[in-house]
């Protein structure tokens, strides 16, 4: 994978560049936003990990600025920060995963390959995603409700299709994080909550009939309301 690491305390930036490197990883390193941002921009990446309090410009506003070109490179935050009004703040930046600092190396492997799992998916002959008005398409990673294009993260994309291939039947939030998030998680994390609130602003706000629905001690539902 062509990874770029925007990272600005040295040996952090240093010690992840040499184990990547070791991984067969191609990396391109950035010490602050500004320049993280100018390559991330300007460049085709596999994959960003990107640190939150940056010097120049936070990580927040780098992925914001990212996302906003539509782009659906996987963003992966690190973050010092552990309170829960922290994490959503990156997700809500567009970031698809975190990892709060110190982590194990074993365990940032672990992320990179399910991100990249998602990201290189085959494309086949896999059957366009469909429920009321709105489709998905596994080969193109397309969405449309009504015709209109929805733009999602890599991890809202996997979690719609995950979703979308269990209409009608309820599925718990440990079945999300087995198949979604692929890699251990603290499951009293509100995070499946998160990224069911970022689908509804994206494909039910604005729309009907509502589809994603939450059955209370139970889990979620994709389906038309009766």
């Amino acid at each position: 994978m062509k990874i770029l690491l925007v990272e600005d305390e040295p040996k952090v930036a240093s010690f992840l560049h040499k184990g990547l490197t070791e991984q067969s990883h191609s990396v391109d390193t950035a010490a602050d936003g500004l320049t993280g941002m100018r390559l991330a921009l300007g460049n085709s990446y596999d994959l960003i990990i990107l640190d939150n309090l940056l010097p120049g410009l936070s990580g927040l506003e780098v992925c914001r600025q990212v996302r906003a070109q539509n782009s659906k490179v996987p963003i992966l935050m690190l973050t010092a920060l552990g309170e829960t009004d922290d994490k959503i703040r990156g997700l809500d930046a567009g970031a698809d995963d975190y990892l709060v600092k110190p982590f194990a190396f074993q365990e940032l492997l672990a992320r990179i390959r399910a991100l990249s799992r998602r990201r290189h998916e085959s494309p086949s002959t896999e059957a366009v995603l469909q429920l009321a008005d709105l489709t998905l398409d596994p080969s193109r990673k397309l969405v449309q409700r009504a015709g209109q294009p929805i733009q999602l993260t890599a991890r809202e994309f996997a979690l719609l299709e995950y979703l979308l291939r269990n209409q009608g039947r309820v599925v718990s939030r440990v079945d999300i994080l087995e198949h979604v998030w692929e890699t251990s998680f603290d499951t009293g994390s509100n995070v499946i909550d998160v990224y069911i609130n970022f689908l509804r602003k994206k494909i039910d706000k604005d729309f009907t009939p509502r589809l994603i629905h939450t059955l209370v001690g139970m889990g979620y539902v994709m389906r038309e309301e009766a």
